[in-house]
């Protein structure tokens, strides 16, 4: 993720304290917006996110390319289908915002 974190103008980053509670990585601007993102990496092919986050984007990182999610609509998208986990292509297709990033 680090490499993400170069497409970023980095304007914070959290404590430990913050890191830990509130699910967020680094605060930066992408395409003229500031965000929070969560940079976790997936592990067994699976990302673990949390409702209280404090991070407005998810970023998935992908072979060629990173995979930017919106938290709040990614949260609404889960609780009205009531799932607990569900396949990146689905939400690519079903969330009006995201972004691909190619890796160069």
């Amino acid at each position: 993720m680090n490499n993400f974190k170069d497409k970023l103008i980095i304007t914070n980053l959290p404590s430990e304290q913050q890191r830990l509670k509130e699910f967020w990585d680094v605060e930066g601007i992408l395409n003229n917006q500031k965000h929070k993102f969560d940079l976790r990496p997936i592990k067994n092919n699976c990302k673990i996110g949390h409702y209280k986050s404090k991070a407005d984007k998810m970023v998935f990182d992908i072979k060629n390319q990173w995979i930017i999610v919106d938290v709040e609509e990614l949260h609404t998208f889960l609780k009205d289908r009531q799932l607990k986990e569900t396949n990146l292509e689905i939400l690519i297709e079903k969330l009006d915002w995201n972004i691909i990033l190619p890796k160069q």
